[in-house]
């Protein structure tokens, strides 16, 4: 991935917030305020979705970012942004605010405590 794309990317979002990066896997993570909202792969940006965000981007044709894991492809629930939106800071906006909008209802949800077997009583 290319610095210049990086870059690119943080003046694309200046209006949106203090926006920092961390190296992950191959490519980077995005965060605002802690919270990771997106992801960089390739020169390619992908943004948090859930589903209350996810029809909004299936219908603008967007699609998952998908890894392969041994021999089986995973999706993960971010998401490419439409083309348009990367032309401009006015045009990406919207998908931003609907990707920090699912980053924070994923960051505030309630955690869930794994089950643990009751070992017989001694």
């Amino acid at each position: 991935m290319s610095n210049d794309y990086l870059d690119y990317l943080r003046d694309l979002m200046a209006g949106f917030g203090t926006v920092t990066s961390r190296r992950m896997f191959g490519g980077h993570g995005l965060y605002r305020d802690g919270v990771i909202f997106a992801l960089v792969d390739d020169d390619a940006l992908y943004v948090k979705v859930d589903d209350v965000s996810r029809a909004q981007f299936e219908a603008a044709g967007c699609a998952p970012f998908v890894y392969h894991k041994q021999k089986e492809l995973v999706a993960l629930s971010y998401w490419s942004v439409p083309e348009s939106a990367l032309d401009s800071a006015e045009e990406l906006r919207p998908w931003l605010d609907l990707a920090y909008a699912a980053a924070l209802r994923k960051a505030n949800a309630p955690t869930k405590k794994k089950s643990r077997a009751k070992r017989p009583a001694r």
